[in-house]
């Protein structure tokens, strides 16, 4: 389930409702001598048992303990949620087996916070959810190591929470998404794969294979259109600014959807190449005053702290809308989404757990820190 798409038709406003007069009703008048004598009133019910769970203490009644029930989930959504749990678990078991002791104690605490840091949480983020813990813990009395478990989990769906953004399409036609990354992070199999969530909901796509720096990239990209039956702009040796201009302008002309621009894959400390990304940017901006509507960087999650880096270096030159993470399932430092959340708050529209078009999902902040911690 790939429910990413919020699109905003034009409002059109409801017509005003039609008053419509109720029939009247006939008027019965019974002559006094055959009107009916009321009945006697019924006798007091008895009073009902005590709820089933309940019980008595002294003299007071205790009432049964009411448990929220959580609403269904979707089956689909519950086949990501069990992928997303294998996947986390090299990042997750070692921050589980924190709680598997007999009680909470200063103990349990130092090897909580050593395994945030080794899960590349980042000491500002492991700070936050060391000292979250620790307070609700002696708010609420807690005990047992699993209270604590499930308390980490609320601490950490909340520092996750403002990741958490769903992707807009149909606020522009076309909404044009840039999409920047280094070498080896999957940018092209991600654009891939949004391009075939695209297609499959009806959306039409059209590809930049701006990506010119990069041997086959641009091989790679047509093979994922012909896949998809989405059409593909690209040039022999061509300008990556020259390309995305006429991807765009091709875009408005043909009524698309959705224009994705690959750029070529670059480290950050490239100042070259960022600059680069610059021009593309402002190219686009030429070919389209309002675009680019989304700025997406794809990002490894093997590369734990790094990461944060990489969002920092090409927000300062590109301004990022949204993340794409992959590879989660290959790495024991997926602590760095909480890593970004604290320090460089930018959403996470997308995560990936393998190389399956089905192993690229809408981010969660609740299920991604009940797989972590499952």
């Amino acid at each position: 389930m790939f429910s990413f798409f919020r699109k905003k038709p034009p409002a059109t406003p409801a017509p005003a409702p039609v008053a419509t007069p109720a029939p009247a009703s006939p008027t019965v008048v019974v002559p006094p001598a055959l009107a009916p004598v009321p009945p006697p009133p019924p006798a007091a019910a008895p009073a009902p048992p005590p709820a089933v769970g309940g019980g008595l203490i002294g003299s007071a009644l205790v009432a049964p303990l009411e448990i929220p029930v959580a609403p269904p989930v979707a089956p689909e959504r519950q086949s990501w949620m069990d992928r997303l749990s294998v996947g986390l678990r090299k990042t997750g078991s070692n921050i589980s087996q924190v709680f598997t002791g007999a009680q909470i104690d200063d103990a349990l605490y130092e090897e909580l916070e050593t395994a945030l840091l080794l899960a590349d949480t980042g000491v500002p983020a492991t700070e936050f959810l060391l000292n979250a813990v620790k307070q609700k813990v002696a708010a609420t009395g807690a005990t047992r190591p699993v209270q604590a478990k499930n308390i980490l989990v609320d601490a950490l769906t909340q520092l996750l929470r403002p990741l958490e953004r769903p992707l807009t399409i149909g606020e522009h036609q076309p909404t044009v998404i840039m999409v920047a990354g280094v070498n080896g992070a999957g940018k092209t199999t991600s654009i891939g794969k949004l391009t075939k969530h695209l297609a499959d909901a009806g959306e039409t796509v059209l590809l930049a294979a701006a990506d010119t720096f990069r041997a086959a990239a641009k091989e790679q990209l047509a093979v994922w259109a012909d896949r998809n039956k989405v059409e593909i702009v690209s040039q022999e040796g061509g300008d990556p600014a020259a390309v995305s201009f006429d991807a765009v302008s091709a875009g408005k002309a043909r009524k698309k959807d959705v224009v994705i621009v690959d750029t070529a894959g670059r480290l950050p400390t490239q100042q070259h190449l960022m600059e680069e990304l610059r021009k593309i940017r402002r190219v686009v901006t030429k070919a389209d005053a309002s675009a680019p509507h989304e700025v997406l960087l794809v990002i490894d999650g093997n590369t734990g702290q790094n990461a944060l880096q990489q969002v920092k270096a090409f927000d300062a030159v590109l301004g990022l809308t949204g993340l794409i993470v992959t590879k989660l399932d290959g790495t024991a430092k997926g602590g760095m989404l909480a890593a970004i959340a604290q320090e460089k708050p930018v959403p996470v529209y997308f995560i990936g757990v393998g190389e399956r078009l089905e192993d690229l999902e809408t981010f969660s902040a609740r299920e991604f820190a009940l797989a972590l911690l499952a």
